[in-house]
């Protein structure tokens, strides 16, 4: 008897379709996964920050004719804004006090972070929470409790009095520049003392042990390793304050007096009692692409002076 095979050959596998390969990119990839569970919060912020950003910038070259808006193109918003002294006056004030604030807050928050990093054995965190938690009470009780402590009777010009180290109180403490720096660099401390000290805690001990070893000193060693292996968070932190702080109008409002308010005073009158959107939109572009300039160049230069002190 002959058997016969008879083979009988597979179809050929169909092209999957688009939604198919579609699907296996989707599984392939990390990258579009982590963005598919981020899209809720980008729809939202999508709504909330870039959607009224857009609306600023299209409404900058416009022109405020009473209640009404004139949308035929200008730049004549722009070029009020380089123009009038006044203008450039606030910008410059506002980056010198922001400027100020961040150098600051820094050189207050760094010893705090370089503390609970090297010294503090157990409970690190909460040693964090202890130092960062009174920031996080109300921001206008803060101020207002700045301004008791400054004030022209205060409890700092109370104590020099009391020492006989002042006869009139100091004027220049309330309503000045000088407040408006003391209150910001205090209202933004927590958020200057995290990045810094996480940046300390990653810091591989065994490299300052081997610097030991080889004779550097603590000067040496904290210029040679510690500071530039932490400046990543230092600028973190110090973009975290010089951003915001540009921006800060109730801090000038309340403890700045006539020589201490900001562009953003300004920006914030445009949009209330001058009654001139188009140009508080147009105040307040140019605020934020100068600011985005000096941050770029701030990280670059960092970088930069890091690397060679490495």
């Amino acid at each position: 008897m002959i058997e016969t095979t008879i083979e009988v050959s597979a179809p050929a596998p169909r092209s999957r379709s688009w939604r198919g390969r579609l699907y296996a990119w989707y599984l392939s990839s990390d990258a579009l996964k982590g963005f598919t569970l981020l899209s809720p919060t980008l729809l939202v912020m999508g709504f909330t920050m870039c959607i009224p950003f857009g609306i600023m910038v299209v409404m900058s070259f416009w022109t405020q004719i009473g209640f009404e808006f004139d949308t035929v193109f200008t730049l004549g918003n722009y070029a009020e804004a380089i123009e009038k002294p006044v203008y450039r006056a606030l910008l410059l004030r506002s980056l010198t006090i922001s400027s100020i604030c961040t150098v600051v807050t820094v050189l207050v928050s760094y010893p705090m972070a370089y503390y609970v990093a090297f010294h503090v054995r157990k409970r690190k965190m909460a040693w964090i929470i202890l130092m960062t938690v009174p920031f996080f009470s109300s921001y206008l009780l803060r101020i207002f409790a700045w301004k008791v402590i400054l004030g022209y009777n205060g409890v700092i010009n109370s104590g020099l009095k009391g020492l006989g180290l002042i006869e009139q109180p100091l004027a220049f403490l309330l309503y000045s520049p000088t407040a408006v720096v003391i209150t910001l660099a205090h209202a933004w401390a927590a958020f200057a003392i995290l990045p810094i000290f996480i940046s300390l805690e990653k810091i591989d001990r065994s490299l300052l042990e081997a610097a030991t070893d080889l004779g550097d000193g603590p000067v040496k060693r904290f210029l040679g390793i510690t500071l530039p292996l932490s400046m990543p968070g230092v600028i973190v932190a110090s973009l975290m304050i010089f951003i915001p702080t540009v921006g800060d109008y109730v801090t000038p409002t309340l403890v700045g007096g006539p020589d201490g308010l900001m562009i953003a005073n300004l920006i914030q009158a445009q949009f209330g009692l001058i009654n001139n959107w188009p140009m508080g939109a147009a105040l307040a572009f140019d605020m934020m692409l100068v600011v985005a300039v000096i941050s770029l160049l701030y990280i670059w230069v960092t970088r930069k002076v890091t690397e060679n002190i490495a």
